[in-house]
């Protein structure tokens, strides 16, 4: 511990010189990801801090244990017993804290909805997430390209598909695929009845062109007119766009643009995207088919989390959180619910990293 202790704070030392170096400032993108490294340094180093001085307190008060004066080594003995249970909690936090990321977190994400069981009620709920989840990136401060969609006649979508740009888009969201269900009075229902319906959100990590490697042979490119909700026509040139990729059969289609070229681009980002994650599922499930976690594994068909409107609830079903503000979560304030996953998260990898040492 100590060992990995020293190594973080001599990093962040280094990089406090190096950061104020002119030949960093000047260099945007260098200055952008160093700064960004300090800052992912900082909760760390506050704790390790906390951690060495509660150690060196330990260590003096040890040498009052031989005093002559037995009052003052009853007391040395009793701060030692309450320190030493201090510096276990933080050698927790700090070994939570040192997992490693996950190699995808400071990448950008791309997200998809559909609409689920439920009808346009689920249509409506696709909407809602879309909402929650933009306001939730305005509040990051990234950058969102819609990618493609398909609205319904009741103001829903069917299936929505946008990017979202800005460090660790991925890393915040990519425990929000799954299932997620609503439970509400829908407008059309004159009896007050309660329905439950369902939509599907998936993260999928935006991969570098170089990543995932398609052959132009492979694709099929289809182009056909856009249409709007109830089969209207939006536009009367050929536009659309859907490639599929042939050995795997995985499709993507945008005609959100007038422009045939941007939406042939567009859908070939989205489909590098579902590529990458079959891939990666792939090696997933090779690797670990006992240990399949809802992101990981691409098993997104469990319900993760309810949001119940009668009672102004949202309970995230895997790690048992209930907040009773239903409103401020649609409003995109998730910071609670995501930062309790990826603490979930960081304590199962501890826990399959120390097996594995167990193991070895």
């Amino acid at each position: 511990m100590m060992t990995k202790i020293r190594q973080v704070l001599n990093r962040h030392e280094e990089l406090q010189g190096v950061l104020a170096a002119p030949g960093t400032v000047a260099d945007r993108e260098l200055y952008t990801r160093l700064v960004r490294e300090y800052q992912e340094l900082e909760e760390i180093v506050g704790v390790a801090r906390k951690y060495l001085d509660v150690a060196q307190r330990i260590e003096q008060d040890k040498t009052l244990l031989a005093s002559p004066e037995d009052d003052l080594a009853d007391l040395a003995r009793e701060e030692i017993e309450e320190l030493e249970e201090r510096l276990g909690e933080l050698e927790e936090q700090l070994k939570l804290l040192l997992v490693p990321a996950h190699p995808r977190d400071k990448g950008n994400a791309l997200m998809e909805i559909r609409a689920g069981t439920g009808g346009h009620e689920a249509s409506l709920f696709a909407a809602d997430l879309y909402r929650m989840y933009s306001r939730y990136a305005e509040k990051q401060g990234w950058r969102q390209e819609m990618m493609g969609s398909s609205p319904t006649e009741v103001g829903g979508f069917k299936e929505i598909v946008f990017a979202l740009e800005g460090p660790g888009a991925y890393g915040q969201l990519r425990f929000e695929s799954g299932v997620h269900r609503v439970q509400r009075v829908p407008e059309t229902e004159a009896s007050g009845r309660i329905h439950t319906s369902a939509a599907s959100v998936v993260v999928l990590s935006e991969p570098r062109e170089v990543e995932v490697q398609v052959d132009p042979k492979d694709l099929r490119i289809d182009v056909f007119r856009s249409s709007g909700p109830g089969g209207q026509s939006v536009n009367t040139t050929d536009s659309a766009v859907r490639i599929t990729h042939v050995p795997t059969g995985v499709v993507a289609t945008c005609q959100d643009e007038k422009s045939q070229h941007k939406n042939k681009a567009k859908a070939l980002k989205v489909l590098r995207a579902r590529l990458l994650d079959r891939a990666q599922r792939e090696q997933e499930e090779q690797m670990a088919r006992t240990r399949r976690s809802q992101v990981g594994s691409g098993d997104r068909s469990a319900k993760i989390r309810t949001y119940n409107f009668p009672q102004n609830r949202v309970t995230d079903h895997r790690v048992n959180v209930t907040l009773y503000r239903l409103e401020e979560v649609l409003d995109g304030e998730l910071n609670e619910l995501i930062e309790s996953l990826r603490a979930d998260d960081r304590r199962r990898r501890l826990e399959q990293a120390d097996l594995q040492e167990a193991q070895a």
